[in-house]
């Protein structure tokens, strides 16, 4: 709408002078609005390239295990088949190699690098729970045949489950754990004694809570009793002693390095850690300069697809446990797995089934979850019955108790 004079909506158009100063304001202001845009953009360079470094650092700490891949492919044919779409098992090993920095302090490095500790983890389809299964160094088992580092292969054993990661390393220990499971391991993680303390240490400690005083010289550990916050070195000193803790069994250090990862895992997850990038980063550059993993999990990028699934996982439904186990007949000093019970948990690990924990547990804890003999009859209720959720001896990660 103009009025008479032409002007729009009745204004006044301004005079020459006006014009021009009018003029003068709106270039300096588009100068200015390009000015800023150039700067923010500037900015958001230096930021993506300072990004793009931590991030390209981070996942050059990350080695990739490329010789377990070629081996595990080789035997392709042989592995098991993953029967549920999503769910992931993820096989943890720590190595008590001492040719890390740092590691040479537990002992002389002679040429035998075993699986100290060996974690099965379960990582439901719906990344609602997780289960930690720890198998023990000491089970008897079959172990095939297996390259070994020069090149050579190895005869197929029965022999301790740790001498798997001695003859043929991940890849042996991977096709072990797949002959006595029968499960199909996806992805797996080395980690050696020297990162183990760097990722406590970066998390600035993990508070544990013990019922006694420990003194073990053997481990280099003194500790009062009550809640106690360790560093990496007297952590990596608590997982690892037996004579003084417990009843000294492979066992007992086992249920002890699972109430500590669940620590540490609570640690990590807290607002404290994920939320400050002060913290959050060395723990990062711990975690991935530790670690040997197989092609797919060999990058930030690689872990973070991960471990995301992980971050809504309660605290309480990060179950950690030892496989069903006993002494072994012909060896008090070793182990062989206890059945049915093993295969009970083995098979709904395959089936991505729940799984329950408790520190003590009853003969009908399992009761049912395989089947049984008796015969069909329509009338009974309880074969028509939901198959209770077997237990087995073990914590979770939301648990806070003395020893």
């Amino acid at each position: 709408m103009t009025d008479s004079a032409g002007s729009p909506s009745g204004r006044t158009p301004p005079s020459g002078a006006s014009a021009t100063a009018e003029g003068r304001i709106r270039r300096r202001r588009r100068r200015w609005a390009k000015g800023a845009a150039l700067g923010a953009g500037v900015l958001l360079l230096a930021a993506a390239g300072g990004g793009w470094a931590v991030y390209a650092k981070l996942s050059a700490n990350i080695t990739a295990d490329d010789a377990a891949a070629a081996e595990l492919a080789r035997y392709e044919r042989e592995r098991p088949t993953a029967l549920v779409h999503d769910a992931q098992n993820i096989l943890l090993i720590g190595s008590d190699t001492r040719s890390g920095d740092g590691n040479d302090a537990y002992g002389r490095d002679l040429g035998s690098e075993r699986s100290d500790t060996t974690i099965l983890l379960h990582l439901a389809a719906d990344r609602r729970s997780a289960t930690a299964v720890s198998l023990p160094r000491d089970l008897m088992v079959d172990i095939p045949s297996c390259r070994r580092a020069d090149g050579s292969r190895s005869e197929p054993m029965f022999a301790m489950f740790n001498q798997a990661f001695q003859v043929g390393g991940s890849a042996c220990t991977i096709r072990t754990v797949e002959k006595l499971t029968d499960i199909r391991i996806d992805h797996h993680v080395v980690v050696d004694f020297s990162g183990f303390k760097e990722m406590v240490d970066a998390v600035d400690g993990v508070e544990v809570c013990l019922s006694r005083p420990i003194d073990d010289k053997a481990a280099k550990l003194r500790l009062p009793a009550g809640k106690v916050t360790l560093d990496g070195e007297q952590a990596l000193g608590y997982v690892r002693a037996r004579k003084s803790l417990g009843d000294g069994s492979d066992t007992d250090r086992m249920g002890r390095q699972q109430r500590f990862l669940g620590a540490l895992v609570s640690k990590v997850r807290s607002d404290d850690v994920l939320l400050n990038p002060v913290k959050l980063y060395p723990v990062l550059d711990a975690a991935t300069s530790s670690l040997t993993t197989d092609p797919g999990l060999a990058s930030l990028s690689g872990l973070y697809q991960l471990v995301r699934g992980l971050r809504n996982i309660p605290t309480d439904q990060m179950r950690f446990m030892t496989v069903p186990r006993e002494s072994y007949v012909y060896n008090s000093n070793r182990d062989q797995l206890v059945e049915p019970d093993a295969e009970r948990l083995f098979a709904r690990l395959r089936a991505d089934q729940p799984v329950a924990v408790a520190r003590e547990v009853t003969p009908e804890s399992h009761a049912g979850d395989l089947g049984d003999d008796r015969p069909d009859d329509p009338s009974d209720d309880r074969r028509n019955a939901p198959s209770p959720t077997p237990t087995f001896r073990g914590n979770t990660a939301a648990e806070d108790s003395c020893e």
